[in-house]
């Protein structure tokens, strides 16, 4: 049995000091996806995307190849998810990408407690109009209690593992064990710094360790200096993947870390402000 391991960026961009590791010819979404399995378009959470643009975006890359997508911020830091319906223009949209849509990412703000009684009912409204993968990065701590575990677990919604974590625990996946879902925004500073090579090589055997229950999901989110490409790059050099097809692919049972939901390998550390990257 083999599991997939699909890692990638925000976005697509090609910093100009990469530009020798991608072919010349093609847009840049194209180049990107001859290097990458998946990319998180992250577009979606600060304005409308037509679904011929999904639609486009799909046809350009290989079959393998796999977007996440974030969900728009109205739903979820304007709307702190309260209103359901405001998911409808954003999923009829995005269902453009067809079977190259991936997860959808829901990322909560900071300051977004769990009431369980005030959640659930989005939740269940997003399932009965979705019924494809979903993750959520939680920033409050109290989605990181057995209540939170047992909420997401119900709507089969996969806790984003997340560098550097606010909370102890946050850097291991929770909620729905059927996929993992790592996403680096950069440390020390982040969206910023680059991860080093011994951080990348815990990673990699973290992913592969993660691999051993289902599909993997790596994303860099350190793109604010172009660090986001080179660290990817780096990462499939260590997964032995570099110069594969767009299809990741790790076997289940290659060697890891002792404890499978070992995450990151450091403690807790406060990400800038409220933002939504």
């Amino acid at each position: 049995m083999k599991a997939r391991i699909y890692v990638g960026c925000a976005g697509w961009s090609i910093p100009r000091e990469q530009r020798s590791h991608f072919p010349e010819g093609g847009s840049h979404l194209e180049r990107y996806a001859s290097r990458f399995s998946a990319a998180e378009i992250n577009a979606s959470f600060y304005r409308d995307i037509r679904p011929a643009t999904y639609a486009r975006w799909s046809e350009t890359v290989p079959e393998g190849f796999r977007f996440a997508v974030k969900v728009p911020r109205q739903v979820t830091h304007l709307g702190r998810l309260k209103d359901a319906g405001a998911l409808d223009p954003f999923l009829s949209s995005v269902q453009a990408l067809g079977k190259k849509l991936g997860p959808l990412l829901v990322q909560l703000p900071p300051s977004l407690a769990l009431e369980v009684g005030a959640v659930r009912p989005f939740l269940k409204a997003l399932r009965e109009r979705f019924d494809g993968e979903v993750v959520c990065e939680a920033r409050h701590a109290g989605w990181f209690t057995a209540e939170g575990e047992a909420l997401l677990r119900e709507f089969r919604i996969a806790r984003v593992a997340a560098d550097p974590p606010l909370f102890p625990g946050a850097d291991r996946p929770g909620g729905w064990a059927g996929l993992a879902y790592f996403r680096l925004h950069g440390s020390p500073r982040p969206y910023y710094s680059a991860y080093t090579p011994d951080f990348l090589a815990a990673l990699a055997r973290t992913l592969r360790e993660a691999a051993r229950a289902g599909p993997v999901w790596c994303i860099f989110n350190n793109t604010a200096a172009g660090a986001a490409t080179a660290n990817a790059l780096s990462l499939l050099e260590l997964l032995g993947t570099a110069g594969d097809d767009a299809e990741r692919l790790v076997h289940r049972g290659d060697a890891g870390f002792a404890e499978p939901s070992m995450g990151f390998p450091r403690g807790p550390v406060a990400l800038c402000g409220a933002s939504g990257k």
